[in-house]
């Protein structure tokens, strides 16, 4: 997308976790945004623009890292930019709809809502998942177990609440992927 926004957002974000080592950190950013644009493209009536923002911005205000209030950041960065008040909530809805810990069960709305959930829950799966969950337990004191524990907790039950067909069979192969490590893991205890 070349909306001169998604640039704005791109530095944003950059700016925003530049000293950020736990796995929520721009790169993570950029992939769900990468995600939930090759999932949009499957819905020609979905608004690709809001999926951006919320995707680029669904961790500027995320509890684990900012102690900010109803999506200060993110509502902030979209104000500069003349974003309209209605998109604006739009977008901060679907930010807020993604988080597992917060909406375990509980699917977005909205399919532009439902595909920004998939993109940033693929993130969270296959190799780049393992690596994101070890990053954030050695930042936060977590032993190897207590990352393992987090693979039953959370990564193991991400495939089976996607939203979407497509990110049901981008997830396909990264599931694989961590069962084959935990029991790699398992073999080396």
């Amino acid at each position: 997308m070349q909306d001169p926004i998604i640039e704005k957002a791109t530095a944003y974000i950059k700016e925003l976790f530049q000293n950020n080592a736990d796995g929520h950190d721009a790169a993570h950013s950029l992939r769900v945004y990468s995600n939930a644009l090759k999932i949009g493209s499957n819905y020609p009536e979905c608004d690709l623009l809001l999926i951006s923002l919320a995707a680029l911005l669904h961790d500027a205000d995320d509890h684990k890292l900012f102690n900010t209030k109803g999506n200060a950041n993110a509502r902030k960065f979209l104000k500069e930019n003349q974003v309209e008040a209605e998109k604006i909530d739009q977008i901060c809805s679907m930010i807020n709809a993604v988080s597992f810990s917060k909406n375990k069960d509980r699917s977005p709305e909205t399919l532009e809502g439902k595909i920004v959930q998939d993109a940033d829950r693929l993130d969270a799966l296959g190799a780049i998942g393992i690596a994101r969950s070890f990053a954030y337990g050695g930042k936060n004191g977590r032993t190897l177990e207590d990352s393992i524990r987090h693979f039953h907790d959370k990564l193991l039950l991400l495939k089976d609440s996607l939203n979407t067909e497509e990110a049901r069979e981008m997830a396909e192969e990264r599931h694989a992927f961590l069962l084959k490590f935990l029991e790699e893991y398992q073999n080396e205890m």
